[in-house]
């Protein structure tokens, strides 16, 4: 029988190796031919992120591209029309829009198997105001991911120093072995090797000397947000009955109406 740690170490290399296939194409509107070009196709790591796809969909597209000038950082991706944040990882992306079952079984939807490969659509023109603008060395992504780190870690411990305690070393590292994983391509050593740098410095932020851990932190993500009646006869919505836990989440139909919660033992506490 597997003891909980090598069974909690089983869990976070599946979480870590983890995938999903996409099939991008470059929206007709910023396409020089105004024809459908041939999509790119690829299979990413759940747990990466969209921009560090852009220099390779950038570089696939170019000779398609209406002005290829534009640097890779200015590209968006959206799906059926709606823009992605960036900050979320890929996964959690497909998840809340389509990795879902329909609440209600009787809802004449696609089946899920007809999710994949994940369709997006890349564009350059119309940068949406609503996503966080990117910057050609990456920093924005690399703070997005601390700044949820760090967030975690006040949480967790009660204080953000454990974090903040990490050389500049240690935070390269861990930030590195993230944006490797989304090169390695299905090599299962280099995974390997990869999750191992990472928990070398995931294990100092989960396990500090002399530092209880107070709390598991947690983020849940809802698509949306029906009203339900409060305590007080009026209206609230879901978001605000989870944050100041005053009830329960109420059930309600619809397709892809649902709460993902992401276990921080096994995502770094990354509160993105």
């Amino acid at each position: 029988m597997a003891t909980p740690l090598l069974a909690t170490a089983k869990i976070q290399k599946k979480v870590w190796d983890g995938s999903l296939p996409l099939e991008i194409r470059l929206a007709n509107a910023d396409c020089r031919t105004y024809d459908e070009t041939d999509p790119y196709l690829i299979n990413l790591p759940r747990l990466s992120y969209l921009p560090f796809l852009l220099p390779r969909l950038h570089a696939f597209f170019a000779p398609s591209l209406i002005n290829p000038s534009t640097p890779p950082h200015e590209l968006w991706l959206s799906f059926q029309g709606v823009p992605l944040k960036y900050h979320h990882p890929v996964g959690l992306l497909y998840d809340l829009f389509s990795g879902a079952p329909p609440a209600n079984p009787d809802d004449d939807e696609v089946d899920a198997e007809e999710t994949l490969p994940w369709k997006l659509e890349l564009r350059v023109q119309e940068f949406p105001p609503e996503l966080m603008g990117l910057d050609a060395e990456g920093k924005v992504v690399r703070d997005c991911f601390v700044n949820g780190v760090k967030e975690a870690d006040v949480i967790r411990n009660g204080k953000g120093n454990v974090y903040m305690g990490l050389s500049k070393n240690d935070s390269d590292v861990l930030w590195e072995a993230v944006k490797t994983q989304c090169r390695i391509d299905g090599d299962v050593q280099n995974k390997t090797d990869n999750l191992q740098r990472f928990n070398t410095i995931n294990n100092k932020l989960l396990n500090p000397p002399g530092t209880p851990i107070r709390n598991i932190p947690m983020k849940i993500y809802l698509p949306t947000a029906p009203l339900i009646s409060n305590s007080e006869g009026g209206d609230a919505t879901i978001q605000a009955s989870i944050r100041t836990v005053q009830s329960l989440v109420a059930p309600f139909s619809g397709t892809r109406m649902f709460a993902l919660v992401y276990y921080t033992r096994l995502l770094l506490g990354n509160m993105n």
